[in-house]
Order: C-alpha cells, then sequence, then structure tokens
C-alpha cells in the first residue's frame, strides 16, 4: 500500500478533494458544489450543512479511486472571513456569513469607536473591514440578539468542517488573523480588544499551529467516507495562504510571490515580521510557516474584463479579445479604464468608489479599448504593491488563474509591475496546499521547507521591460482616480 494524504478545500463555488502521493502527485480529485444564498441585497450566505454533504461526498468519491492507496492523513483549507455560530449542542444558529457579505458598515464604526484605527492595525494587521468576522459577531448581537444569546462559539468556515469531522474546535493562525480580533504578534485572540467590545472571549476556538493535528475522524464519519477511523486531521489554512503553500511561497524565500489574476487580482508576499502598512492599505495575515504574507487585493481583475465582453462584445471569444489587445500598442494609445466596478480593497478600501472607461476619440478602435482594460487592471494592481514592496519588497511573483495563461496580459503585468513573472506549469490550489500541511503534520516531512522542495516545476518566465508609456499611463491613471473621487 502506497501512502497519501488528502486536501479539502471548502471554497465559496464548491468543494474541492485530492488525494496526493509523498512526492507530491496527485492521485486522485473531485469537486462538489453548493448553493449560494442571497437573502437581501449585499448579504451573501450559505447553509453549512450543504458544506459538510457536500464534503462528504466529495471525500467518499475520491476515497474509491483509492484502491493500492492508504490514506495517512487529512488537511483543511477554505474560504476566509465567514462566521459559523454554534449553540451548546454544536448546531448552526443560522446560515453561515460569508466573506463577501457587506452589511456590516455600522458594526465597522462601532469596532474602530471602541479601538482607535491605529491601535487596531498595530495589533491586528488590519482596520475593521465589513466582510471579517468580528464585525458580523456584533451585527448579530444588535440585529438577532435572540440568536446572539444561544452561542456557544463561532468558528470559520473550514473550522466547523473540521469540528464536523473531529468533534474538536480548533483554528490555526493563518483563518484567523482574518476574523478581525487575533493579536499578529502572539497569534492569539487580542483580549483587550475583545474586552473593549465587551464580547466573552470563550466564543472563539483555541489557536493552534497550521500544521498541528486537530483531532482525529470520528468513527461513523470515517464508515461514511470510507477513511480509516481516527484519521489525523491537520489544522491546514485559509485559502490564500494554502494555495501559496502549494505553489511553495513561504518566508524561507522573501523574494518569491504570487499573483493570482481569476475574478479578483491576489498579490501574496511573504514577510516575516508582522509589520502591517500604518494605513491598512494592504492586508496582513499570518502564514502557515508561522511567519506572515501582506496580501493586495483587487476586487475585478479578470472581472473586469469578463464585464467588458459580456457588454460590448458578447460575440468575441476570450481567445480573440487578446489577440486584439495585441493589436494595440502600450498605452493604449491613452484610452483608460478605471476597473474599480464593485469598489476597491487595496489600496484605497473604499466600498464606494466605481469604474471608468475614459479618454476616446474617433481614432480609437476596440483594440484600443479591449488593451487598456487589461492595463487598467495592471495598473490597479501596481497600486497595491507599490504599497507592499515598501515592507516587503518581491522580485518574482508566480502568476496563476485564467489571466495569467494570458500571454499578452502577462507581458502587461510583468512591464506594468516591473517584477518577473513566472506562469508554473501546474496550479493546484489550495486543497493541495493543505495535503502538503497535512504531510507535515503527521511527520512525512521534518517541515514546510523540506516539503516545498518535493516539487519545483516552473516555465514561462516573462521578465519585465520597462517602458516610458506605461509609467506615463500609470501617473494619468492616479490622476483619474483623485479626480472621480473628488466630484463623487
Amino acid at each position: 500500500m502506497t501512502d497519501i494524504v488528502l486536501g479539502l478545500d471548502l471554497g465559496t463555488g464548491g468543494v474541492r478533494a485530492i488525494a496526493v502521493d509523498l512526492q507530491g502527485q496527485i492521485i486522485a480529485q473531485t469537486t462538489r458544489s453548493y448553493p449560494l444564498l442571497t437573502p437581501q441585497p449585499g448579504w451573501t450566505e450559505q447553509n453549512s450543512s450543504d458544506w459538510v454533504e457536500a464534503s462528504l461526498d466529495a471525500l467518499f468519491d475520491v476515497t474509491q479511486q483509492l484502491n493500492g492507496y492508504r490514506a495517512i492523513a487529512l488537511g483543511l483549507s477554505g474560504q476566509m472571513h465567514g462566521m459559523v455560530p454554534l449553540d451548546a449542542d454544536g448546531k448552526a444558529i443560522r446560515p453561515a456569513i460569508l466573506w463577501n457579505d457587506q452589511r456590516t458598515a455600522k458594526a465597522v464604526v462601532e469596532i474602530e469607536a471602541a479601538i482607535p484605527r491605529q491601535e487596531l492595525i498595530q495589533r491586528t494587521g488590519n482596520p475593521a473591514i465589513t466582510g471579517f468576522q468580528l464585525p458580523k459577531l456584533l451585527w448579530l448581537r444588535t440585529e438577532e440578539p435572540q440568536a446572539y444569546t444561544r452561542l456557544w462559539q463561532i468558528l470559520l468556515p473550514k473550522d466547523y468542517l473540521g469540528y464536523v469531522l473531529t468533534g474538536e474546535s480548533v483554528t490555526e493562525p493563518s483563518d484567523a488573523s482574518g476574523v478581525g480580533c487575533l493579536n499578529l504578534a502572539n497569534r492569539q485572540w487580542d483580549r483587550d480588544i475583545l474586552h473593549a467590545l465587551d464580547i466573552n472571549p470563550a466564543l472563539f476556538p483555541p489557536v493552534i499551529e497550521s500544521t498541528a493535528i486537530a483531532g482525529r475522524l470520528k468513527s461513523e464519519i470515517a464508515a461514511r467516507v470510507g477513511l480509516p477511523a481516527g484519521l489525523p486531521v491537520v489544522a491546514g489554512g485559509g485559502d490564500n495562504a494554502a494555495a501559496a503553500i502549494g505553489l511553495g511561497i513561504s518566508s524561507s524565500n522573501l523574494n518569491r510571490g504570487s499573483l493570482s489574476i481569476g475574478t479578483s487580482g491576489v498579490i501574496f508576499a511573504p514577510c516575516d515580521r508582522p509589520i502591517p502598512d500604518p494605513e491598512g492599505r494592504v492586508h496582513l495575515f499570518c502564514h502557515v510557516d508561522g511567519g506572515y504574507h501582506l496580501l493586495g487585493v483587487t476586487l475585478a481583475a479578470g472581472g473586469s474584463l469578463r464585464w467588458y465582453r459580456d457588454t460590448f462584445a458578447p460575440d468575441i471569444s476570450y481567445t480573440d479579445l487578446m489577440d486584439m489587445a495585441e493589436r494595440s500598442q502600450p498605452g493604449a494609445r491613452g484610452v483608460l479604464f478605471l476597473p474599480h466596478l464593485a469598489g476597491e480593497r487595496s489600496p484605497h478600501l473604499d466600498p464606494e468608489t466605481r469604474g471608468a472607461l475614459v479618454n476616446f476619440s474617433l481614432a480609437h478602435t476596440q483594440a484600443d479599448i479591449t488593451r487598456a482594460v487589461l492595463e487598467g487592471v495592471a495598473f490597479s494592481l501596481r497600486s497595491a504593491l507599490e504599497v507592499m514592496s515598501a515592507i516587503a519588497p518581491v522580485d518574482q511573483l508566480l502568476a496563476t488563474g485564467g489571466g495569467a495563461r494570458s500571454h499578452i496580459w502577462l507581458r502587461i503585468l510583468a512591464d506594468v509591475l516591473q517584477t518577473e513573472l513566472i506562469a508554473p506549469k501546474a496550479e493546484e490550489g489550495a486543497a493541495y496546499g493543505a495535503a502538503i500541511l497535512a504531510m507535515v503534520g503527521i511527520g512525512a516531512y521534518p517541515n514546510l521547507e523540506a516539503a516545498l522542495k518535493m516539487r519545483s516545476q516552473h516555465s514561462n518566465v516573462v521578465q519585465p521591460q520597462t517602458n516610458p508609456l506605461y509609467e506615463a499611463g500609470f501617473k494619468r491613471y492616479k490622476l483619474l482616480y483623485d479626480t472621480l473621487k473628488a466630484v463623487r
């Protein structure tokens, strides 16, 4: 029998389960989806019972593909910031409130009235943010007081799944640092913050290391999914941190980060000390390796391109759009695009800002406009990277996501960011990172650094080229944002 570990990533759209051998090869994988609930504008929820059923089905499906293999551990990852409120019987009191829910604006104001913004940033790495878990707890206390009085504990999504699998309620630093009240210096709950908000610290689970064993698989769960009872379940990490580990990004190499171009655009930069941006313009979280990482987020990256295509070019394929963009030139002949179609996270933290597409003339073509969309996303990411580089500079970014499969967009990003981009041959995501954490958790590797050496395959290196048209375009981009903000 060949040993394998399992990785489970509880995403927003669905759950992914994989089986990986100890050399890093994926042996089996599957996905299961579940619905997203939007009971009111700006609200996003999911039923935690849907997560459980989908996860157990996914694990069963993977185990059916493991003839000749023996599972020795399971690692967890998942969407961050969500809140699962449990009663004294461990039952969910209401649907989980998700990371992109926007109902907590009043709670954010309440938090920063109790703890000055600068102090909150110094303690937790971030200001109060509507999507984080802590404002959700205050919202529950104000808006659903009967539910709040029943509270025994609140858990993050992946930690709730771990609780169902093992009966143990714990969390780990990478996910916990997105709650809003984890002290980054000692990686434990900040009791001063909770006291100032009159919140009982016992509502939050103990914080253990990301590679620690959170518990062992219950016998009844094991029987249902075809895994051994008592299988070690390793705490794992939040989705961004776990995905970074899957790419080999850790504080053992501070020069390498990652750039993901999916619906959103995310720059991940590892750092070895908890130094936040004083203005909180980019996020600072714990990494799963004992270090930390900065996170810069453009909310509509690939989402901007999708919006543009659906609205103005529904009959043109993405491939043809990219070919069209190549027929324009750097700077898009003066056309400018602001990608703030859903507000913006980094570095503006402004949910009310909006997008713009400006500076047309009769001479401009669809090629220029398409290229301007690609460049506008790159300029937005550069705005975040400039803040991050003052704290944790990186020389290389591993580029992943659908946007990274476009040669022209990779070239634009490299030149605008002035950073070497490397497109990996394979990107396995957060479930793969969770599996690596499980390997370390059960001693298959002595530490994460050793585990990350097992697989290193990169291709398609794009070296940055300096182009004065991009430098001029970026200055105009920032001026356009400031101008629109002033007249809003």
